[in-house]
């Protein structure tokens, strides 16, 4: 964890200055800047170490840095009237153009560094196909050797502290990225903003994915969301292998929100890596979280994401019935074209918040388990749609549970109040519903997610109500939760559809209302008057006084005498 770092955060936090000093104020563009430096920085790496263990084991390898490429522009040409326009490869390498002045390298990675990972073929990977619209902005020869030198310095800290305190690199440089992603202070383009990670993993724990599962969020953003899924599957699997071969790894420690987590894969075998690195799919409607998400997901060690620049909710996207896992949290602001509504959604409606919950429902498999984050208002909301909506989380799912959130989780980005659904897919949409899925809802309230729920988000001690919720749902019985004064509770169908499928918790708590026994008026009175001219009252003098505060005390106690 970086807050045990504090030589780290503070280079990172360095990265960020350089590039606010530097011109780039923006810290959208700042992290896409810093995004491309670190692609480059990881492409030499992994190339570099491929490379040391094609020589260790004899095996052939040929580096993605060999030989000469010649820009898309000059390819039409001769090939003796390329030659001039030939860049050797070697020279694209980060250890290589890192050890050039200023001005020189500022030139040599605009014009032939940047453009050669643009052309990177899409098999490479998923991010340098999304490099194909990306432009490089970095402005002074400066700022881009200072960048690249802190960016140098941050790997170094990340190696020291891989050997000195037995973390992983992986799970460190992941961190970073994280940290990173963090200090986006802004919330984005179309009313984005970053998950709370202590959050997605609680998510993740209630809705357990499991290695084989086909996981997606249609509204990705920085891949938070996947990512969770991601650790959650290899923590599982490493403690699981560690019990097995008797190991000491099982023993993770519990991170600051009491979660255990990894993105080490190394105990998994060749083929749990594949079917892992098949599982994950994310699209996001802005191209620059799309290239966030994947860089997010590949520093975590995942060599091939998928996420791709998609509309989900449009007529262009039309996959249904296609996964096991979904976990997310649409966009709750704003609405769709009505025109470009996919036609399979059927609500009505071009708020995004209630089209996703349709979109959900129709991308699970039957047996498929969603955990998406609503805004409150989707519990209650008395519009046809919003009826519409909650109809098919009640009877075409069974709607496991509702988990409200303090309406400070998501700040600084936002105070809007907002709850979890968890609920399963019990009927496609064209099966006939003979008995609705939907038999108990369990309720939640939660108050306290570990965090200040002010603008700071400061760390409070222990957890809050996250592992309560955790062992709670899990253990779960309708007949054990049905005291509906305490913070958890259930609540028939039949109750919920008789109050017009409201969801609200509100509407089902029980408010406990303590007796309170106060003293009587004149008693009251009597002190005040006391307070003011001591103990010894003579009411024949008293009732002299013409004016004052004593003169209206005196009045009161009349009239209630």
């Amino acid at each position: 964890m970086l807050q045990n770092n504090p030589a780290l955060k503070s280079k990172i936090d360095q990265l960020w200055n350089k590039f606010w000093s530097g011109g780039i104020s923006n810290p959208l563009t700042a992290i896409e800047q810093i995004t491309y430096l670190l692609f480059m920085k990881r492409l030499d790496d992994l190339d570099l170490k491929q490379q040391a263990d094609a020589e260790f084991t004899g095996d052939k390898f040929t580096s993605r840095f060999a030989g000469t490429w010649i820009p898309p522009e000059h390819r039409d040409k001769a090939a003796e009237d390329q030659k001039p326009f030939a860049v050797d490869k070697n020279s694209l390498r980060w250890s290589e153009f890192k050890r050039m002045s200023a001005e020189p390298m500022l030139t040599h990675v605009q014009t032939k560094v940047f453009p050669f990972l643009k052309d990177l073929n899409g098999k490479e990977s998923s991010f340098t196909h999304h490099m194909k619209n990306a432009v490089f902005v970095i402005p002074k020869p400066m700022l881009l050797v200072e960048a690249v030198k802190t960016i140098d310095e941050m790997y170094g800290e990340m190696e020291n502290d891989s050997q000195e305190k037995g973390q992983a690199f992986q799970d460190i440089q992941g961190d970073v990225y994280e940290y990173l992603l963090s200090e986006i202070a802004s919330a984005g383009k179309n009313g984005q903003f970053r998950t709370p990670r202590h959050i997605i993993k609680l998510i993740a724990e209630l809705v357990q994915p499991q290695l084989g599962h086909r996981i997606a969020d249609p509204a990705c953003g920085s891949g938070g969301f996947l990512l969770g899924a991601y650790q959650y599957i290899v923590t599982q699997l490493a403690v699981k292998a560690a019990k097995n071969n008797d190991s000491s790894a099982a023993q993770l420690q519990t991170d600051e929100d009491g979660f255990k987590r990894t993105s080490v894969s190394a105990s998994l075998t060749e083929n749990a890596k594949r079917i892992l690195n098949e599982s994950l799919w994310g699209y996001d409607i802005d191209s620059t979280m799309v290239r966030l998400g994947l860089m997010n997901l590949m520093m975590h060690g995942i060599d091939e994401p998928h996420i791709d620049y998609k509309d989900t909710l449009s007529k262009s996207f039309d996959e249904a019935n296609h996964y096991d896992i979904i976990m997310a949290n649409p966009p709750f602001t704003g609405s769709i074209d009505k025109g470009d509504i996919n036609e399979d959604l059927n609500l009505g409606t071009t708020k995004t918040e209630l089209l996703f919950i349709e979109n959900i429902y129709r991308l699970l498999k039957k047996g498929g388990t969603a955990g998406v984050i609503i805004p409150q208002g989707v519990l209650f909301g008395s519009g046809k749609a919003f009826v519409e909506a909650r109809k098919i989380l009640v009877d075409r799912c069974d709607l496991k549970a509702v988990i409200t959130l303090p309406s400070g989780v998501f700040k600084p980005y936002a105070g809007v109040s907002t709850a979890i659904l968890l609920f399963t897919k019990a009927y496609d949409k064209q099966d006939k519903v003979d008995e609705p899925a939907t038999q108990q809802v369990w309720f939640y309230d939660m108050n306290n997610d570990g965090y200040t729920l002010d603008d700071k988000r400061n760390k409070l001690e222990g957890f809050g109500d996250l592992q309560d919720i955790v062992a709670k749902y899990h253990s779960r019985k309708p007949e054990q939760a049905s005291d509906r004064t305490q913070k958890f509770f259930s609540v028939p169908r039949q109750e919920i559809v008789d109050e017009n499928y409201d969801l609200s918790l509100s509407r089902y708590k029980e408010d406990v209302f303590e007796e309170i026994h106060y003293e009587k008026s004149e008693m009251i009175l009597q002190k005040l008057l006391a307070s003011e001219i001591g103990e010894n009252l003579d009411m024949q003098a008293l009732g002299k006084i013409q004016g004052g505060i004593v003169k209206e005390l005196l009045e009161l106690k009349g009239m209630v005498g």
